[in-house]
């Protein structure tokens, strides 16, 4: 897993980012997430990013916040760069991801005519987000793979268990924390490390409990 060679600084991703609300989505720092874009509004979300950016902010609704009529989201997300699109014939757009940085939502603007929202985000408390964590033996990798293979068998996943051990720390910890069915609270957990090692001891600890325990022990660790 590679840095991305589009941004050296933080200070030069935009301010301003539309968002793309999905819960159990989870994008994290150079992971890839491929998306199907159908909802007219995301269609035309998605269209002009192509003719700027390729920014886009994903995010999760926050349900627990929710009030009538008014769709909340968590305070934190992470903005991707889309780095493979195709225009289906019956005009979706089928995306694919690359995760930059994570941002927190500083203010939310007003809907474009479109309909999709905007936010003004702040990147600067995730400078670190822009520097690859490649390389081995940053985590207890041995203990993870095993809590895997117990929570694979649970939930009946079938894994290329080859794959996962060629991978290195930052690639196997960020596609597990994307791809585990863990619930939103948990996956927005995972997001808000305040790094890649406290992310794989958060990604641990939910493979142990099976994804079904208290997701507030995970949070307070």
């Amino acid at each position: 897993m590679s840095g991305l060679p589009y941004y050296n600084r933080i200070d030069e991703l935009p301010p301003t980012l539309a968002i793309f609300p999905l819960p159990g989505a989870l994008l994290l720092p150079r992971g890839t997430l491929p998306l199907n874009i159908f909802e007219p509004r995301y269609v035309a979300m998605i269209e002009d990013a192509l003719k700027s950016e390729r920014l886009i902010g994903m995010i999760q609704p926050d349900e627990e916040a929710a009030d009538v009529g008014v769709a909340h989201v968590f305070s934190i997300g992470c903005a991707g760069r889309i780095t493979q699109f195709t225009e289906t014939d019956d005009g979706r757009y089928m995306i694919t991801l690359t995760g930059v940085a994570r941002f927190r939502v500083a203010r939310e603007l007003p809907q474009t005519d479109h309909g999709y929202r905007l936010i003004e985000g702040d990147f600067s408390p995730f400078a670190d987000d822009l520097r690859s964590h490649s390389g081995t033996g940053v985590i207890e990798r041995d203990t993870l793979i095993g809590h895997l293979k117990a929570f694979f068998a649970k939930k009946q996943i079938d894994a290329n268990w080859e794959a996962i051990e060629k991978a290195d720390d930052e690639s196997l910890v960020t596609a597990l924390s994307m791809v585990c069915p863990f619930r939103p609270s948990e996956k927005q957990a995972l997001l808000e490390a305040v790094d890649f090692v406290a992310r794989a001891q958060t990604l641990d600890a939910l493979l142990q409990m099976g994804g079904d325990g208290d997701e507030d022990d995970v949070v307070r660790q």
